[in-house]
């Protein structure tokens, strides 16, 4: 639903957000497509004998649609999850229904708007109403989400995982900032305290000595779809069958095709 032609503005401040450098490089390219997906201006069109808006900064959209877009190497979890994650660092708003969903790329008219066309209050203006009806729409939902989030912290207290958490990585790294204990809630939240607390263990075994490592094993951990110790228990196993077998084709037959 995006407006054809034309071009967007990127800015090299991206660069030093944790929007960007705590993505996987999945996540950067659908970064990139959503931006390029939005509708500069606002479109309204009818379908079935309803009349539908999106304003500028949105559009109307599926899961199968964003990973058609981004091409190949991008999967529909890896679009699911870049989503949920961008929500989190308020990058965009994601309605979803049954059908399709909304994308709402917040702050678009600060970020794209051209300061010399004479209509940019116009543009910003039906960009902060659409996003204020959107965030109406859907307070409900964030309001349901919030109470989800904060019993989950209040379970995590209780039970020590997040005290776990934290004493195990000031082992390992020193005193946490304040990115990496965002970053950390956020792993949480997209993995469980299990697996967090299991990648900072991983991370000791292997001597690593800043927290992109642990945040590597996670990253491929949530690619392989690990839900829990098991799934990181046969991940393990696959993974050290697949390194012996290079090692035993290297070691005695040099012709052999690996299939990896």
């Amino acid at each position: 639903m995006s407006n054809k032609g034309g071009w967007i503005k990127l800015y090299r401040e991206l660069l030093d957000k944790p929007i960007w450098f705590e993505s996987t490089p999945e996540q950067k390219v659908i970064l990139i497509t959503l931006l390029l997906m939005a509708n500069h201006d606002g479109r309204q069109w009818e379908w079935q004998g309803q009349q539908y808006y999106a304003g500028p900064g949105q559009f109307v959209t599926s899961l199968p649609k964003i990973t058609e877009k981004a091409g190949p190497g991008i999967s529909i979890q890896n679009v699911r999850t870049a989503l949920k994650r961008f929500e989190k660092y308020e990058f965009l708003t994601d309605q979803s229904t049954k059908k399709n969903r909304l994308i709402t790329i917040n702050n678009w008219a600060f970020y794209q708007d051209n300061p010399n066309q004479p209509n940019r209050h116009t543009n910003s203006q039906l960009t902060v109403n659409q996003q204020s009806a959107n965030r109406q729409l859907t307070s409900n939902k964030n309001v349901r989400n919030k109470e989800c989030k904060n019993k989950e912290i209040e379970e995590h207290e209780e039970d020590g995982g997040w005290k776990k958490i934290m004493q195990l990585y000031e082992e390992l790294f020193g005193v946490a900032n304040s990115i990496n204990i965002q970053n950390l809630n956020y792993w949480c939240q997209d993995l469980s305290p299990e697996l967090v607390y299991e990648a900072l263990k991983v991370s000791a075994r292997a001597n690593a000595n800043n927290f992109k490592y642990t945040e590597r094993v996670m990253q491929s951990w949530e690619q392989a779809g690990v839900k829990n110790l098991k799934d990181v228990e046969a991940y393990t196993k696959r993974f050290e069958k697949s390194k012996n077998y290079q090692k035993s084709a290297k070691g005695y037959d040099n012709d052999i095709e690996l299939p990896f």
